[in-house]
Parts: structure tokens; C-alpha cells; sequence
């Protein structure tokens, strides 16, 4: 403060001795220098202030029209493709670069060979879904097409429900630490570890099936079956006739004749023993069995019941040697 004033004080005298024409001049310059200065201080906080407000406007504004994000979806996609081609190594060897190319792998492969010697290969492709019609574009072009299907299954609910629940469980299991970290009794620890272990299984389960749910909706499924010759397509239902009628009578003939004889030949050594055991009782045990005595004559009030005589026997009549 001691040093303003005494910078104050030769002021007055100073500007006494000063040019009035000088003091003029100076002045002039002065005020144009400071009113530009505090002109162009005002413009610039001017302009701060405009570029602040539109840039906050313009960020409203883009919050307020941006689109909201829409919830990704997760679909499962496979296909089945039926192709005749000239030369099955080659269709599968293009199939595979193809899908390695892709970016996917080859899963399940097997080759069957039939009495003619044509080869027949089935085998499983995964592909990145971004690329999955291209790739199956590219299948469809090795050969003859001669069957296709696809299929897409939206799961977008069971993921999110899988990763809902696994925030649930890890702060479940979380909450379980915390309390094995406080507990301070033996059998309170032995609790919450048992506790702690079923929250854990549960967990690991919950996360084992949301990788194969990544999986699968990563990575879609084509199955694809390649042959030599043309695969003969099951024959169109028709209305039955009498032919049939009478080939369905005779296979259901047969099968009763065929369930017949299985239950004969079950039967069949039951009733060999038990006849075995009926001829030796007939032939070797009754014949020694001691035999019963014959019945007294009953008795009545009028005395004994006469018995039955044996009939007369039939004269014979005499040989001619004895006759007179």
C-alpha cells in the first residue's frame, strides 16, 4: 500500500510539466487502445458464452433425438443341405476351405462307402453368423441341390434371464463371503461354507449355460451331407387300395402265426416235462402203489345185503369132435 501511494503522489506533478498537446494525443491513443481491448475482451466472453450454449444445446438436443439402442438380439441358426456332386473329396475339401476361410471350423465328419463304391460324407460346419448365408450360398454351388432346410430360433429372452440371474447369484455369493468373514463360530462357518458351495455349483451352472448359449448364437450350424448319387426320396402316400388292404391282412397273419409259434416254443418244454411226469406216474409209480382191499358187505336191519352174483356164462356149443 506504502508503494501505490508513493507512485500516486509524483503523479500530479508530472502530468503539470506534460504537453497539453502530448497529454491530448496520449490520452486519445489510450482510450482507443483500452476501449478496443475491453471491446475485444467482451467479444471473445461473447463468444465463449455462445459456443458454451450451443455446444450444451446441441448435447441436449442430440440426447434428445437420438434413437434409443435397441436390445441385441441372440438367434440360433442351422441349416441342412443335401447335395449331389462327381467327386466327394473334392466337394468336401472346397466345403472346408470355404469355412476356414470364414473364419469357422469343421465339427462331426463321417464317410460311407456303399456296394458300388460311391462315397457319401456328412459333415458339421460352424460359421460366424455374419457370415453364414454367404457361406451357405457357397455350399449350395458345390453341386446339385437336393434338399435344404433352415431354421432360426430367437433366445434372447434365456440369455437375458441366464445373465440376469448370474448378478443375482454373484452377489449372493459375494454376501455368503461377507459373512464367513464375520462369522466367528465354528458351526457358523461349516453353515455358510456348505451354503457357500451350493451357491457356487449354482453359479457355475448358470455360466456354463451362458457360454453355450454364446456358442450357439455365435456360431451357426450347417450340416451338410454330400453324395455321388441321388438320394432316393420316399415314395407319396396314396390312398389305399385292395392290395394294400390285403398286404397289411397278410402281414398282420403272419405276425399273429410268427407270435403263435414263439408262445408254442415257450410252452413247449413245460408240456414235455409235465407229460414225462404223467406217463412214469401211469407206468412205474401206480403199478406198486399197494392196492385198497374190496369193501365189506354193508349190514342192515334185515341183515346182510345180498351180494351181486357173477352172470351165467353163455353155453358153448360143442366141438364137432364131442358130438354123438
Amino acid at each position: 500500500m506504502r508503494t501505490r501511494r508513493s507512485v500516486r503522489r509524483p503523479a500530479p506533478a508530472l502530468a503539470a510539466l506534460l504537453l497539453a498537446a502530448a497529454l491530448a494525443l496520449t490520452g486519445c491513443s489510450a482510450g482507443d487502445d483500452a476501449s478496443g481491448g475491453s471491446n475485444s475482451a467482451a467479444d471473445h466472453g461473447a463468444d465463449d458464452k455462445a459456443v458454451s450454449g450451443e455446444a450444451a444445446t446441441g448435447g441436449s438436443g442430440a440426447k434428445a433425438t437420438a434413437p434409443p439402442k435397441l436390445a441385441a438380439s441372440h438367434i440360433i441358426r442351422t441349416a441342412s443341405l443335401t447335395v449331389q456332386v462327381k467327386d466327394v473329396p473334392k466337394a468336401l475339401e472346397q466345403a472346408r476351405t470355404g469355412t476356414e476361410n470364414a473364419g469357422g471350423y469343421v465339427g462331426n465328419e463321417s464317410t460311407t462307402r456303399d456296394a458300388e463304391g460311391h462315397e457319401r460324407t456328412r459333415v458339421v460346419l460352424r460359421v460366424p453368423v455374419e457370415k453364414y448365408d454367404e457361406v451357405l450360398a457357397e455350399l449350395e454351388g458345390t453341386g446339385k441341390l437336393l434338399d435344404r432346410s433352415a431354421k432360426a430360433e430367437d433366445v434372447t429372452d434365456q440369455v437375458v434371464d441366464v445373465e440376469s440371474r448370474i448378478t443375482t447369484q454373484r452377489a449372493s455369493v459375494a454376501r455368503i463371503r461377507e459373512l464367513m468373514d464375520r462369522a466367528t463360530k465354528l458351526s457358523d462357518v461349516v453353515t455358510l461354507e456348505g451354503e457357500l458351495s451350493t451357491r457356487q455349483a449354482d453359479l457355475e451352472s448358470l455360466l456354463a449355460r451362458q457360454k453355450s448359449l454364446k456358442d450357439r448364437t455365435s456360431l451357426a450350424t450347417i450340416t451338410m451331407s454330400l453324395s455321388e448319387t441321388p438320394v432316393k426320396k420316399a415314395a407319396k402316400d396314396d390312398d389305399p387300395g385292395f392290395v394294400d388292404a390285403l398286404a397289411g391282412g397278410w402281414s398282420a397273419f403272419v405276425t399273429m402265426l410268427r407270435w403263435l409259434a414263439v408262445a408254442f416254443g415257450a410252452v413247449l418244454p413245460f408240456a414235455a416235462v409235465a407229460a414225462l411226469i404223467v406217463l412214469l406216474w401211469l407206468r412205474v409209480v401206480r403199478p406198486r402203489l399197494p392196492r385198497r382191499p374190496a369193501p365189506a358187505p354193508t349190514a342192515t336191519a334185515l341183515g346182510p345185503l345180498p351180494t351181486a352174483r357173477p352172470a351165467p356164462e353163455a353155453a358153448q356149443p360143442p366141438a364137432p369132435g364131442e358130438r354123438d
